[in-house]
């Protein structure tokens, strides 16, 4: 079992109220707009956390992390990115990784362990972003994923609550997922 908090787009603001949501979490994932290397190294020093960068992260940020970023966390295939949409509403150039990777083809074969006779990526189960500030979470029947951005954990932006994400990877699921919202002050 491996606990995950999520956040985005603190835009160079870390509040010390997400570090206290986050104590309990074995991981910290940041989707992007970060802000600054001073966000991205506390959040690093208080917990292992994968992040990618955002349209509006320069510098450090950018030339230290990836556009997008495939991994796996227990039975769980993830693909992270900054600016990603949501179902019926992708941006564009994420359609060719999930036909790579969530095709009939690509599923069958990951199912029978016998990926190495594909092209295919690993099938993703779960796609997170940010960008939007506008936290769902919502399940997409077209390529058999969980969609979740987190909203905003900063306070740059019109929205008036940050917002940050918990939940856990139990091997193949995805569960325990709780919204926490912030108060802005």
């Amino acid at each position: 079992m491996t606990r995950i908090g999520l956040l985005s787009d603190t835009h160079g603001l870390l509040d010390k109220r997400v570090l206290k949501h986050f104590a309990n979490v074995d991981e910290i994932w940041h989707a992007g707009d970060i802000g600054s290397s001073e966000v991205l190294h506390t959040l690093r020093e208080f917990k292992p956390t994968r992040a990618v960068y955002g349209n509006m992260d320069s510098g450090d940020v950018r030339y230290s992390l990836n556009e997008f970023y495939r991994f796996r966390v227990e039975d769980v295939n993830v693909l992270m990115t900054h600016i990603g949409g949501y179902p019926g509403k992708y941006n564009p150039w994420l359609i060719p990784m999930f036909q790579k990777s969530n095709s009939l083809k690509a599923w069958e074969a990951w199912e029978k362990e016998d990926n190495k006779e594909t092209t295919s990526s690993p099938p993703i189960d779960l796609f997170v972003c940010g960008h939007s500030h506008i936290l769902k979470v919502q399940y997409d029947h077209q390529w058999k994923m969980l969609t979740i951005n987190p909203g905003a954990a900063g306070k740059q932006g019109w929205h008036p609550v940050q917002t940050l994400i918990r939940f856990v990877i139990d091997k193949h699921l995805i569960k325990d997922l709780e919204v926490i919202e912030l108060e802005r002050k």
